[in-house]
């Protein structure tokens, strides 16, 4: 019998798979949210505005590689990865603020807005997709298309 806390994860990492589903609905927001930071800030705005979209994209699939690679060593390993992990990645987000915070092309309101906004929403967005099944860890399968016509359409 194996120690719960010492077992690993052998598979591929639905930690991974859902990052990039973040990213992948980070992408078709952005055109919408860079117009929005341009109408609102010039264009100041809209480079806050991707600048944000990048620094959220990039938190999630480090959290998901942190959390991939502790999973492979222990169960442990990977809630320690998740815990700090998030200071970590708490502490490199308030970095990267910090670091162009003074520069002419940064416009902080749309820059935090679009961090607090963004990391909320794509995780409600999310939701819908993610699977609370330990048959499907990650995201939930796709259905494949019927060839049935519809009842009642002869």
């Amino acid at each position: 019998m194996t120690d719960v806390i010492l077992a690993r994860y052998e598979g591929a990492s639905p930690a991974l798979e859902i990052a990039r589903d973040l990213a992948k609905r980070g992408v078709y927001i952005a055109p919408i949210a860079i117009v929005l930071g341009a109408v609102g800030w010039g264009a100041a705005g809209a480079a806050s505005v991707a600048y944000g979209l990048g620094l959220v994209v990039l938190n999630f699939v480090l959290a998901a590689l942190l959390i991939g690679y502790g999973a492979r060593i222990s169960a442990a390993v990977m809630g320690a990865a998740a815990m700090f992990g998030f200071l970590i990645r708490l502490a490199l987000i308030f970095a990267a603020v910090m670091l162009v915070k003074d520069a002419g092309w940064v416009e902080l309101v749309p820059l935090g807005l679009t961090i607090i906004v963004t990391h909320l929403g794509l995780l409600f967005w999310e939701m819908k997709f993610i699977s609370a099944s330990l048959a499907y860890p990650g995201l939930k399968p796709r259905r494949a298309p019927s060839n049935s016509s519809p009842a009642g359409g002869r």
